[in-house]
């Protein structure tokens, strides 16, 4: 599985993939983990103990990847374990050790970091529960369920003032062509970038909670597979953005996989115009300003995004499911892909 991520700061794309190993591969995967973690651990002992030390004769003493490297040195010499695994990925985490305690921002090159991330099933107890999950731009997420709708928060409009200000900032001291810009430039460009990324982790944050809340009290989650690219061509595109549905749908994807509840896509065509209660369809496709939705055959009259939600259900062979959303049994196993 390959899933693209936001692009760094330093302007390197992201990527993130799951590697399924071998046993002998991933037990020695697990020792380098291990070897890594003690260098950095004792990268902060010998780094602690040179402050303290400090603090205590006044010192001006500092603990630079020099020291750290004849630490190192030592340390496989005289340990044996720790000399069976490769010195370059423990001489880059006394690098990565160093850059955390300076906080400079330098290219990485040719290099790959590898992060672990817990990718096991852990299953929670059946609740019996349905949900039908419809996306939109005046909510997030509407539900079938009111205690599970995903407003929408709106965290880049709430920094736009700054940002407008941060852009000013840098037009004001927008250097020539060729030369380096001044502090105040860099200044402006760097307290944008920490906006920015403190923005992206509140999106994150927010659909996170919530694919958690519902992984949780759903067996079943019928979510319309909807592709956001086409609303960056229409006037919703800024909205649409700040909404982030994408990284919201990813993310109740694999909350949903690491807690073993079942995935429904389903197809978007036509689901604002299919009536959830006796199945007709509209013969014209619903306004984006008309939010009531009327069959015109049985006569049921709903919001239109929680009928939406309901068709969900409808088309993932979920119901009927009653007021409190407990759906049949035995329903289709229809994965995520």
């Amino acid at each position: 599985m390959v899933t693209p991520k936001v692009a760094e700061a330093a302007g390197h794309a992201r990527w993130t993939f799951r590697l399924r190993v071998s046993p002998t591969a991933h037990r020695a995967l697990m020792a380098e983990w291990g070897r890594c973690r003690w260098v950095w651990n004792e990268c902060v002992a010998k780094s602690k103990a040179v402050h303290l030390r400090n603090n205590a004769t006044g010192g001006k003493r500092t603990c630079g990847p020099a020291q750290l490297d004849k630490m190192l040195t030592e340390a496989r010499r005289t340990a044996p374990w720790l000399a069976e695994g490769s010195s370059v990925p423990q001489q880059q985490i006394i690098r990565d050790f160093g850059r955390s305690r300076a906080k400079a921002q330098k290219d990485i090159k040719e290099r790959v970091p590898v992060h672990r991330r817990a990718a096991e099933v852990q299953p929670l107890s059946v609740t019996g529960r349905v949900i039908g999950v419809d996306w939109g731009v005046k909510e997030t997420a509407t539900t079938t369920s009111d205690a599970h709708d995903l407003p929408h928060v709106e965290h880049g409009r709430k920094a736009r003032e700054k940002l407008a200000r941060y852009d000013r900032m840098m037009a004001r001291r927008k250097p020539k062509e060729g030369r380096a810009g001044s502090k105040g430039y860099r200044e402006a460009k760097r307290l944008r970038a920490k906006l920015y990324k403190k923005v992206a982790r509140q999106r994150q944050d927010t659909g996170r909670k919530w694919a958690k809340s519902v992984a949780r009290d759903h067996d079943h989650i019928a979510v319309e597979d909807f592709k956001p690219k086409f609303l960056a061509k229409t006037t919703m595109a800024k909205k649409a953005a700040d909404a982030a549905i994408g990284a919201t749908k990813t993310a109740l994807i694999e909350q949903a996989r690491k807690h073993g509840r079942t995935v429904h896509l389903v197809h978007p065509a036509h689901t604002t115009m299919d009536c959830a209660h006796c199945g007709a369809r509209a013969k014209h496709a619903l306004p984006l300003g008309e939010r009531t939705y009327t069959c015109t055959t049985c006569g049921t009259v709903s919001p239109r995004d929680k009928n939406s939600a309901r068709v969900m259900l409808v088309r993932a062979g979920l119901n009927p499911a009653g007021a409190e959303g407990i759906g049949p049994p035995g329903a289709p196993p229809q994965e995520a892909a």
